[in-house]
């Protein structure tokens, strides 16, 4: 029972997702919320009984065909219309792992029991997931209302035997898959197909991915940071907590709790400095780093209200016999974030190149460009222009997609949120962030080469006697991309236990 997770017992946590990812859970639907979806399904089912009134979704059209009227007969043919007419997204592949995440939450917000759909559709989610039957998206083609209607079609396609999947390491055509497993399509009956295309699970899947791998990435940035601080020969005063009590942001605190933990012991900050203080670069880095943290932080708790929440439309309240359209589907409130989140991670990518640049500018003690024989050697100099390069692309990457809006569907959605954009640049910007950081690591390691036989803290040196065994120091002037690249495997991979 332990490698089973339980939807619809409780609100989803962002660990719960990085666990049942991680560790390879299966899902199963917990009987509250197999009763909740069907106690919604009997009462749609009632209500289209007897309903005189058009209902959006259910006896009309879509957006700009939101005036037609559909018959009782053609119902579930329209659902079924729906999810063929919208898988059109295209682009690159979606990360297996965020097509995981899409379908772990919208069977999550469907067993919250207010979309009207079978149990079977929710059940047959869970079977997709469970069988490792990962369904091909492609990454544009959501404007982020009414949600995220195209990578969702293309997600859903499979429920009714269409479209390709991946399945045991291919890709294979759905219905090839329901004859090998005897499975049959799931015939939609109204409201279904809206209840699977509407919702923001495509957006809010990436937002999910993006909070997992920084979190664990920005706990390396100040372990880096730190090793920087100490090539340079800078001065440990500004990480004192009483200043930072005097301006306690939560992250700022713990960016300087964790410089003074991994600087604890360290032969080279504790020596007499000629200096009086450092650049802001090295200064400044619990406000920079802190800054960042907050940001991720309050971004999460958005994405945490976001995945517990019913984001299609119509909304069913079975208790108060009524069925309500609205605009849950909106992407508004994740837009905002991701733009405000590329901000923050980008301002991480600019501070550590400003380290990296202070590093080779021969000062210090330190030689020009990290060699001992600058002249016939040019050493770590271009490294530094990679690292400009890709932080001037992540500025690129902070345009705010929030604040564009290009009116779709006749006119009908005349305003949305290209949050499914600001999402999709948030793993762009964490790319680069990782090959920022390892160009940082590489010119910091060899830094403090040249501080011997002083040696660095405990933690930095135990880093970088592993990371030795990767990459080597630099005497001479070899091919640096190779190096680049091993580093940023090395820091991908690194573990290490942080505040």
């Amino acid at each position: 029972m332990k490698n089973i997770y339980i939807i619809g017992e409780g609100e989803l946590t962002i660990e719960d997702l990085e666990r049942i990812v991680e560790d390879n859970m299966k899902l199963e639907l917990s009987v509250d919320a197999i009763q909740r979806i069907q106690k919604c399904r009997d009462y749609l089912n009632r209500k289209m009984e007897i309903n005189t009134k058009p209902i959006y979704g259910i006896t009309t059209g879509f957006g700009g065909l939101c005036n037609h009227s559909i018959s009782n007969s053609d119902l579930s043919t329209l659902q079924e219309n729906l999810v063929k007419s919208h898988a059109c997204c295209i682009g690159e592949e979606v990360n297996p792992i965020i097509v995981k995440l899409m379908l772990i939450l919208k069977a999550h917000a469907l067993s919250l029991g207010y979309s009207g759909v079978q149990v079977a559709t929710v059940q047959r989610i869970i079977d997709l997931y469970n069988h490792d039957i990962l369904p091909i998206v492609y990454d544009k083609g959501s404007l982020g209302a009414s949600g995220d209607l195209a990578p969702l079609a293309n997600l859903f396609l499979p429920i009714i035997g269409v479209g390709e999947v991946i399945y045991n390491g291919k890709i294979t055509e759905m219905n090839d898959v329901l004859n090998e497993l005897g499975w049959k399509p799931i015939k939609l009956q109204c409201k279904e197909g809206l209840a699977l295309l509407n919702g923001t699970q495509f957006m809010a899947a990436y937002g999910v991915y993006t909070i997992i791998k920084a979190q664990h990435f920005i706990k390396k940035s100040d372990l880096i940071a730190a090793m920087s601080l100490d090539a340079y020969d800078g001065h440990l005063e500004p990480f004192d907590e009483k200043l930072h009590l005097l301006r306690p942001h939560i992250g700022q605190l713990e960016t300087s709790q964790n410089i003074r933990n991994f600087l604890n012991g360290s032969e080279i900050i504790s020596q007499y400095k000629n200096h009086v203080q450092d650049p802001y670069s090295f200064r400044c880095i619990p406000q920079v780093h802190g800054a960042t943290k907050d940001a991720l932080d309050y971004v999460k708790s958005v994405v945490i209200t976001e995945i517990n929440s019913v984001t299609d439309n119509p909304t069913i309240f079975t208790d108060e016999d009524e069925i309500i359209s609205g605009g849950n589907f909106h992407g508004e409130p994740l837009a905002i974030s991701y733009d405000f989140l590329a901000i923050a991670l980008a301002e991480l990518g600019n501070i550590s190149e400003r380290r990296t640049a202070q590093l080779i500018l021969g000062k210090r003690g330190l030689p020009e460009f990290l060699v001992a024989n600058p002249g016939l050697n040019s050493g770590f100099m271009i490294p530094q222009y990679v690292a400009a390069s890709i932080v001037s692309q992540n500025k690129m990457y902070c345009y705010s997609a929030s604040s564009d809006s290009i009116v779709s569907s006749n006119g009908q959605e005349d305003h949305v949120s290209m949050g499914a954009t600001s999402a999709i640049k948030l793993i762009k910007i964490l790319d680069n962030l990782e090959l920022i950081y390892a160009i940082e690591l590489m010119n910091a390691a060899q830094a403090l080469e040249f501080r011997r036989p002083l040696h660095s803290s405990p933690i930095i040196e135990k880093i970088i006697e592993e990371y030795r065994k990767k990459v080597p120091f630099v005497e001479n002037d070899i091919v640096m991309n190779k190096l680049i690249r091993e580093t940023a495997v090395y820091l991908n991979h690194l573990q290490i236990e942080l505040t």
